[in-house]
């Protein structure tokens, strides 16, 4: 192992863990911030911080105060906020950065995809449908709420108001079968789907269910990454970037 030192791991993600657990295994010391949203987050191996840093500038500020030799930005691929902090603040740090994101999804035949950039356009999109499974997330649940239509909602903590007034809300932590996700859709006549371009075999069930239902699926695409960069897909790219020690990233690279 390089003497890349201490390493920050951005994020709640299976990547993030699995990542934290393989640095751990290698005798790396390793710091993993969750955003705290999850009443009950799954706890990756080393050190692990709860809560904002308070933007780019905190995240800067704690950079500063905290030996670290580098951070893996291995947040959720929609976590725009926090992955703009992250090339914001490591650049003003000279700190190396590097983007841990795992791959879209692909679709397959007989997917029924439309695809849209925001959940505003998805909430337009399904306007029409009697029975809407929304898969997008606690966070962004405003966007639906002026829907009339049935709305499932499935998190893992109960949502926040403002919902759509005909709402269901199931809380359950994934991952979830495809018999799960077929049963279902079917116990709620779910006529559309509706989720984030997340990526990841965790949450790509519910996908397989609907092509084998013949149930639409409206998929919001995924947000621009911050340019200069580095970005990989897998945690083993990303260890072994770790493992290589790179060198500082200033905001002239």
């Amino acid at each position: 192992m390089s003497g890349t030192g201490r390493v920050l791991v951005l994020g709640g993600t299976g990547e993030a863990r699995r990542l934290a657990g393989a640095l751990v295994a290698e005798g790396v010391e390793v710091v993993s911030s969750l955003a705290g949203r999850v009443a009950d987050p799954v706890l990756p191996p080393g050190e692990v911080r709860i809560g904002g840093f308070g933007g780019a500038a905190g995240l800067a500020a704690w950079l500063g105060a905290n030996p670290v030799g580098a951070v893996v930005d291995a947040t959720h691929p929609f976590a725009t906020t926090m992955t703009a902090s992250a090339a914001e603040a490591c650049a003003v740090t000279g700190h190396p950065l590097l983007r841990l994101q795992r791959p879209g999804w692909t679709a397959q035949p007989g997917d029924d995809w439309r695809w849209v950039d925001t959940l505003e356009e998805a909430a337009a999109a399904v306007q029409g449908f009697g029975s809407v499974f929304l898969t997008t997330g606690r966070q962004g649940l405003g966007a639906f709420a002026g829907l009339t239509a049935r709305c499932l909602v499935r998190s893992v903590d109960p949502p926040a108001s403002p919902l759509p007034g005909r709402t269901s809300v199931v809380l359950a932590r994934g991952p979830f079968s495809v018999d799960d996700e077929r049963a279902l859709l079917r116990e709620h006549a779910v006529d559309v789907v509706v989720t984030k371009d997340s990526g990841g075999h965790m949450t790509a069930a519910k996908l397989t269910a609907a092509r084998e239902l013949g149930v639409p699926v409206v998929l919001v695409r995924r947000p621009p990454l911050p340019p200069g960069v580095p970005v990989v897909v897998t945690v083993d790219d990303a260890l072994s970037w770790v493992r290589a020690g790179p060198g500082p990233r200033t905001s002239a690279d």
